[in-house]
């Protein structure tokens, strides 16, 4: 052997016992299991994993701590006293990560893509009214100078902030990764001005992502990030047991048994989040067996919710009277509970025709039979509807059980296709104003599931005119008009309402959550 080919070896040996005992330790590395691949990360669209685009694109407003507005890519902002004129300064010295200057054309050029794409975005009011302004031969978005920008609504709209601190659809995406100018299409490349590039991405085994080493703002602590797809609820938590993973973050991966299981764990942290939303049954007003109130109030008042939340969910849940907790803005209104009560649900259901014949409930001679739809991956739907099952069956309710896979369930409830089924509401940023606002469009089951009440057309202007309300007074009229009329027509069944929760490694530091479920705060966590 070569003195030269020593000395490479030599060199190499040496560099592996500096460098290994740092990757043995994964210092700098957190690991952590999804359910699923990260698919499209189109930041203007919805099919992407909201924890991925949150690594990679940022927008002009952040959702602090409770969901106080913060200075994120615009360090400030205006609103004029007619609430239909924002304007935003922009951050100077801003570069996505292919090296593109982050200024005012590129939050006009990704607003216009949007625009754009606007029938994608019906459940958001703020891109309805932008369109409106455009149909008057106005631009919306104009570019003041190379770091203002002013957006025009054609009436006023409180809620925009919010909505440009949730992770989609205002982020904000490199133009040279625009196809043909706009976004609706697809794009060449996922590139942002985040802390986070994406390194790569194996489909269906793992995405990494790693730190963007001119990014603009505070480095986060941890270098790399790596998802790991584990599909099946058990290889997850033996993953995180072995070590192969550090984490398992969110609602729909832990299960509350997993939870209290790790709970008592020396090795392991817990955390549980406050209250972040509602879990509930959604009725269709327009089904056969569901069009009378009296019957969607009969089966609030035969739902034992305390059953649900302590035995079902061991406690991590908390049972919910209403369709929005008392701490959601606006929600915090006076509203009879539906206390479980079988006797009153009886009652409700001989008033309305459905008496009992034999062991079964009957109306002129038909027996009362309805469906109940779930997301057959959601295993807690699953024990939930097979309880309700039983526990209506003893009033001689027949109640069937349809078990899905989420995009089947989700286009069946977008089309009116069902009896009951499981819903949440959209949560904490969204909730009342996003939530609320999707129910004046089929955007999911909500819309179709109110068309058989008789408010239905003065439900829809009342959360209109909450979304454009200038005046607080008048938009908690707004808000308690909605809110009470959807109780006492029995639309939906609040079951609980959801924490978000986690269980990490105790080599882990900084595990919390942010104000959306859907988000997983991985730029303030550190290692040991």
């Amino acid at each position: 052997m070569t003195l030269k080919k020593l000395l490479t070896l030599a060199a190499c040996f040496a560099s592996a016992l500096i460098t290994s005992p740092a990757t043995l330790a994964n210092d700098s590395t957190l690991t952590f299991a999804n359910y699923r691949d990260i698919r499209d990360l189109n930041p203007h669209l919805y099919g992407g994993e909201i924890f991925a685009q949150n690594l990679l694109f940022e927008g002009l407003i952040h959702l602090g701590e409770n969901g106080k507005l913060e200075p994120w890519l615009a360090t400030n902002w205006s609103v004029s006293e007619d609430g239909k004129l924002y304007t935003f300064t922009l951050r100077e010295g801003v570069t996505f990560s292919d090296g593109s200057p982050f200024n005012a054309e590129v939050v006009k050029q990704n607003f216009d893509a949007l625009l754009d794409n606007g029938n994608r975005h019906t459940w958001l009011e703020s891109i309805r009214l932008m369109l409106e302004v455009e149909e008057t031969g106005k631009q919306s978005v104009r570019v003041v100078d190379n770091y203002t920008v002013e957006v025009e609504f054609a009436n006023s709209y409180y809620p925009f902030l919010v909505e440009l601190g949730v992770t989609r659809p205002f982020r904000f995406l490199s133009p040279k990764c625009f196809k043909e100018g706009t976004t609706k299409d697809g794009t060449l490349c996922y590139v942002g001005t985040g802390s986070y590039q994406l390194s790569s991405n194996t489909v269906d085994q793992q995405a990494t992502f790693e730190q963007y080493a001119s990014y603009w703002g505070k480095k986060p602590q941890i270098e790399k990030i790596v998802a790991k797809v584990i599909p099946d609820n058990q290889a997850r938590l033996l993953a995180l047991r072995s070590g192969d993973v550090d984490m398992v973050y969110g609602l729909q991966l832990i299960t509350a048994r997993a939870f209290k299981q790790f709970e008592t764990d020396p090795s392991f942290n817990t955390i549980l989040s406050e209250p972040v939303s509602t879990r509930m049954l959604i009725l269709n007003s327009k089904s056969d067996n569901l069009n009378d109130t009296r019957v969607r109030q009969a089966l609030s008042h035969l739902t034992n919710k305390a059953v649900i939340a302590e035995r079902i969910l061991l406690g991590l849940e908390k049972p919910a009277d209403t369709l929005l907790a008392r701490n959601v803005p606006y929600a915090d209104i006076d509203l009879a509970p539906y206390q479980y009560s079988v006797e009153t649900a009886e009652q409700l259901l001989n008033a309305a025709g459905w008496t009992l014949d034999g062991k079964m409930r009957k109306k002129d001679g038909k027996p009362f039979e309805i469906t109940l739809s779930y997301d057959s991956d959601k295993v807690v739907e699953r024990t939930i509807a097979q309880y309700l099952q039983s526990e209506w069956s003893k009033l001689g309710l027949t109640l069937k059980l349809v078990g899905e896979e989420e995009q089947a369930h989700r286009d069946r409830l977008k089309h009116g296709e069902f009896d009951l089924s499981f819903n949440i509401s959209w949560g904490t940023p969204y909730d009342p104003q996003s939530f609320l606002g999707g129910m004046r469009k089929p955007v999911y089951g909500d819309y179709a599931a109110q068309q058989g009440i008789p408010e239905k057309t003065q439900l829809d202007q009342h959360i209109l005119d909450a979304l454009e309300a200038t005046n607080e007074q008048e938009r908690q009229a707004h808000y308690s008009y909605v809110l009470e009329t959807l109780h006492n027509q029995a639309i939906y069944i609040p079951l609980t309402y959801e924490q978000n929760r986690a269980i990490f490694s105790n080599k882990l530091e900084g595990v919390g959550f942010n104000p959306s479920q859907f988000e997983i705060p991985l730029q303030r966590m550190s290692i040991k």
